[in-house]
């Protein structure tokens, strides 16, 4: 009977006893995830990833499938949102555009319909004030049925209603992220799938995420692809201050504007019942915050596919599902997130 390398078993027993003996320092102990996770594989499609991290370091890490590994590629979800706002924050650090420019100043058609006065930030916070008429909560991961962002956001400009002023109320629908990364397209002249993997995941080391495209069109929203190592770069960036492996992604000042509470008065037109009591930063859920506004702690996912950062004790969690979409899966990994933020 071969027993394959012991070189190589001897070298994977090394990386988890140093794991176990970083859990033990810190004061984690996982048992409880180990065995929800045993529990619930089956009904999370078997094949899924979990990671926690502290201060820049895994404290756990769990592979589960036969071939599904932290290198795996899967769908970013709403995770995708987060990308695209770290885009245009990294164009407004260039000087290229600023959240509080009108998205007319790049998309002319916005003044032609008397729509203006809708800005950026209005768009990455979902307060546009345009009907979002089928594209709500519950169709909001839906694939899209454009050939291209420059024809979806055209279609808004010209066909959606104005119910409110932007900033007054709160509709959860991919309006406003199509506008913003179409908005960022027309200010650098590409086309935001090239433009995320020049400015973004090249830059910061996630050589395994980009954009899908089923039918040739980038979904802002929920249309990226990455790995459960490239999703925990992107969230350390951001721990980071705005650098990783030694370089600078965000300025510091632009993280600190993924943190704010956009909007927090606005009326709810439309809002995810998981995330019902929470205010929304630029892309994000507010799980907690400061008495100046500020996020403590941030949660984004809609799915199977859910993340959390937390600023206070520097520790962030991923979790990662091959096919992600479901009900049960979606409360599942809540369930397993709350659990592992709990230990």
């Amino acid at each position: 009977m071969a027993y394959g390398n012991p070189k190589n078993c001897l070298k994977v027993s090394a990386a988890a006893l140093f794991l176990l003996l970083f859990q033990l320092a810190a004061g984690q102990d996982f048992t409880a995830a180990d065995q929800f996770l045993q529990k619930n594989q089956k009904a999370l499609g078997n094949e899924l990833v979990v990671i926690v991290q502290k201060d820049g370091k895994p404290i756990y890490k769990k592979e589960l499938g036969k071939d599904f590994t932290l290198k795996s590629t899967a769908s970013a979800e709403e995770l995708t949102q987060w990308f695209t706002a770290a885009v245009v924050l990294m164009l407004q650090d260039e000087g290229k555009l600023s959240l509080d420019d009108p998205a007319a100043k790049y998309i002319p058609k916005f003044e032609q319909y008397m729509k203006g006065y809708i800005t950026i930030r209005h768009a990455l916070s979902h307060t546009t004030g345009l009907d979002a008429g089928k594209e709500g909560v519950g169709k909001i991961l839906n694939k899209s049925n454009f050939d291209n962002l420059t024809d979806e956001v055209d279609t808004y400009i010209a066909k959606r209603d104005i119910i409110a002023n932007p900033g007054e109320v709160f509709a959860y629908n991919r309006i406003g992220i199509a506008i913003a990364a179409r908005s960022a397209e027309a200010a650098t002249k590409k086309t935001f799938d090239r433009l995320s993997l020049e400015k973004l995941f090249r830059t910061a080391g996630m050589r395994q995420t980009l954009f899908k495209s089923d039918n040739g069109k980038v979904d802002p929203l929920a249309g990226a692809l990455t790995t459960g190592t490239d999703g925990m770069l992107f969230l350390q960036m951001l721990l980071n201050k705005g650098t990783i492996n030694n370089k600078r992604i965000l300025s510091e000042s632009a993280v600190e504007e993924l943190r704010k509470a956009q909007f927090p008065d606005a009326r709810i037109v439309s809002k995810p019942d998981m995330y019902k009591d929470m205010d929304y930063c630029l892309t994000t859920w507010v799980e907690e915050k400061d008495d100046s506004g500020n996020a403590l702690v941030i949660r984004q996912g809609l799915s199977g596919t859910q993340v959390s950062l937390d600023f206070k004790s520097n520790t962030a969690i991923l979790i990662l599902l091959k096919d992600p979409e479901g009900d049960k899966k979606r409360t599942i990994v809540t369930e397993l997130m709350n659990l592992l933020k709990a230990q």
